[in-house]
């Protein structure tokens, strides 16, 4: 066979597990037919005259066409099979190219039911799960809320704890020094905490103007039918385009695009600071908290109040659930913060990728056209144009707006640029 013919038989293996699924299926559901048909034929036969008769009745309905059709498909596949003992490579080659062009044609015929140039196997993995997609869009909508509550009710238990049995303790046992220090950093970022998380659930990630024909578009939106900017995305929760979508966030019930990521990025930055902060600092409480928590199983019991025994407990619940979540959150912290030194979103991190794998097979370089270097991604965000703003735009609450519109950007090279893709 030449090289011609074998690249033609050879088939991808999603082609061919797709092939030998329909064909199984298709001869399992006819034998069974068959079968049944056969076993009814024969049950109702009394005597040969009998059942001579009810045989030929049949052979004018259905279940004669579908046996009918089931000996052509045997004496189908009889003519693929090659032919043993032939003379000469003669007859071989003439089997083998028959078979080839037989085998061509009922790829095409089958193919044209369900294939089209667009199909993959991330296509049908996509389809496979759209039911799961569907439960998770409308769950996280519906539930988005009750994700709220939870951070507020969670972050109010642990400022409560603090008030009540922390602060208190560093209040007459620590110097004075460290006194300034614990109610001078823990309230900053306590204030820093509720400000930006405030702002990242009430503020609009900022959405694709609808009635504006005349904007820079790559593409039109197939769900809301209106021009997508660059960096824009569907977002299937909140049912519109994002402009430099990220992620949607049930924990603030919001998509977090390009006027509230930096809310977002300091909220994830001065909480995972904050649990940080108190764990820290409750750690030698929580120490003793455990032990006398393990004293209650001695024999006889220790005699203390109801009062000392909450608090206890209240300290054991604020160092596991403000170290956890500063375990948790520091990831997700520092996740983002390489996102941002690359000039990407969440988003724009697996587009990236396969557009990269992609062009590398071709022997060509990808360039992120949004990547202005590590630093200026940083003051992009940050929206840090001279040298106080680090002090007034980052370490203070601010509500400025962040560079641009979000519709158009300035790209990092020209058609010029030899490394430009």
């Amino acid at each position: 066979m030449t090289p011609e013919n074998s690249a033609a038989v050879r088939l991808r293996y999603e082609d061919l597990l797709f092939y030998a699924a329909c064909v199984c299926t298709c001869w399992s559901v006819c034998l069974c037919v068959c079968v049944c048909l056969e076993g009814r034929v024969c049950r109702r036969g009394g005597g040969g005259m009998r059942t001579g008769s009810i045989i030929s009745s049949s052979s004018s309905t259905w279940r004669w066409q579908l046996s009918r059709a089931m000996r052509l498909a045997l004496r189908w596949f009889r003519q693929c099979r090659p032919q043993r003992g032939g003379r000469g490579g003669a007859t071989g080659t003439r089997t083998g190219g028959r078979l080839l062009e037989l085998w061509s044609y009922s790829r095409l015929l089958l193919k044209s039911l369900y294939f089209n140039s667009l199909t993959n196997s991330d296509t049908l993995l996509d389809c496979a799960f759209e039911p799961v997609y569907w439960i998770v869009d409308n769950v996280t909508r519906w539930f988005g809320v009750v994700f709220v509550c939870l951070v507020i009710l969670l972050t109010t238990s642990v400022v409560v704890i603090i008030y009540l049995y922390v602060l208190p303790t560093i209040l007459s046992t620590y110097p004075l020094h460290w006194v300034v220090w614990h109610l001078s950093c823990g309230h900053w970022l306590l204030v820093m905490v509720v400000f930006h998380y405030y702002k990242a659930t009430t503020t609009s990630p900022g959405h694709s103007p609808k009635d504006k024909i005349h904007i820079p578009s790559v593409s039109i939106c197939k769900k809301c039918i209106t021009p997508k900017p660059h960096r824009t995305h569907h977002c299937s929760i909140c049912n519109t385009c994002v402009l430099k979508m990220d992620h949607h966030c049930p924990w603030l019930n919001n998509c977090v695009g390009h006027f509230n990521q930096r809310y977002f990025f300091c909220f994830c930055l001065y909480m995972t600071l904050g649990c940080l902060y108190c764990s820290v600092s409750s750690k030698a409480l929580f120490l003793e908290a455990y032990a006398a928590i393990e004293r209650y199983y001695q024999t006889p019991p220790p005699t203390e109040t109801y009062t000392e025994t909450t608090a206890q407990k209240s300290v054991i619940f604020l160092w596991v659930l403000t170290s956890t979540v500063s375990v948790a959150l520091g990831g997700l912290t520092l996740w983002h913060s390489i996102l941002i030194s690359r000039g990407e979103t969440s988003v724009e991190r697996h587009i990236n990728n396969k557009e990269a794998k992609r062009l590398r097979e071709k022997g060509k370089v990808f360039k992120n056209p949004y990547h202005h270097g590590p630093v200026n991604n940083w003051r992009l965000l940050l929206g840090v144009e001279k040298r106080s703003h680090w002090f007034t735009r980052v370490l203070l609450p601010s509500s400025h707006l962040p560079n641009g519109d979000g519709i158009k950007w300035n790209f990092t090279f020209t058609k010029t640029d030899p490394m430009a893709i």
